[in-house]
């Protein structure tokens, strides 16, 4: 099985940490569009335009199924996606609302992510056709944080504290109830957990989106971690600066990153 993998940058490749671990048997290619990011800041239709370009790009390398690790393009774009292929897809947005919904005690979820995510509703859309009530936060400094590698840096836990704390007003103010569970909806805050463990009350619990995507694509392809690995095969192509990807794509794979192929997409 060849899993094609798509984000618009690095931050997928937690996503693609997750899939190992969770299906180890399979091989990957994954494809980080850095020409054309950030995809949060560019209307639907663009975004939607270039995660189709993307997709057909791993489909000719042989893709068998793919997972759109971007929380944006799985928020705005997973229609026009799912539209143009016969390849089965799968998006971080409805696996993490299901792991949030089968944790919450109290239906009342908090939702963290970019701007573009979090103004989507994508989160809330789908916890709501699960009985699940969402207070979302878009915390737009976490991703410069992450990249700059300050994951426990002070600065970062002070911004941590500030989002939490906002996020908590609006709860009181809402009256539907206190949130128990915590969704990570950007594939950045995975690196951020240790930080986040710390400074949440002790009763509320993480999701992680990218485990959650992977635990999902391993129960629809029937396929589990087996007890005898192997190393899997993966090839790595991204549109622009291919050593900042290797470098920093690394610290999010958290193993070495020996080759990226540079590439170009239609428009």
């Amino acid at each position: 099985m060849k899993i094609g993998v798509f984000d618009s940058g690095v931050g997928g490749l937690t996503v693609l940490h997750a899939l190992l671990d969770a299906i180890p048997q399979a091989d990957y290619l994954y494809l980080g569009d850095t020409a054309r990011l950030p995809y949060g800041s560019k209307s639907a239709t663009t975004i939607a335009r270039y995660a189709v370009s993307s997709v057909h790009f791993l489909l000719e390398q042989g893709a068998e199924y793919l997972v759109i690790a971007c929380n944006t393009a799985s928020a705005l774009a997973m229609n026009d996606i799912c539209a143009a292929v016969s390849t089965e897809v799968l998006g971080v947005i409805e696996p993490g609302a299901r792991a949030a919904s089968a944790l919450s005690h109290s239906k009342n979820v908090c939702v963290i992510g970019t701007a573009a995510t979090v103004g989507s509703h994508a989160y809330q859309r789908a916890l709501a056709k699960l009985g699940v009530n969402a207070y979302e936060k878009a915390c737009p400094l976490f991703v410069p944080l992450v990249e700059e590698g300050w994951t426990e840096h002070p600065v970062t836990e002070q911004v941590a504290r500030i989002y939490l704390e906002e996020l908590a007003r609006e709860q009181c103010s809402n009256g539907n109830g206190k949130a128990d569970v915590l969704v990570l909806g950007c594939t950045h805050y995975p690196l951020l957990k240790p930080l986040l463990h710390r400074v949440l009350p002790p009763d509320m619990q993480l999701v992680d989106s990218a485990q959650a995507t992977a635990h999902d694509v391993a129960q629809h392809l029937g396929l589990a971690a087996n007890t005898r690995r192997r190393e899997p095969n993966i090839r790595f192509f991204a549109t622009d600066s291919v050593d900042k990807f290797r470098l920093l794509g690394s610290r999010f794979l958290r193993r070495e990153i020996a080759k990226v192929e540079l590439i170009t997409l239609p428009e």
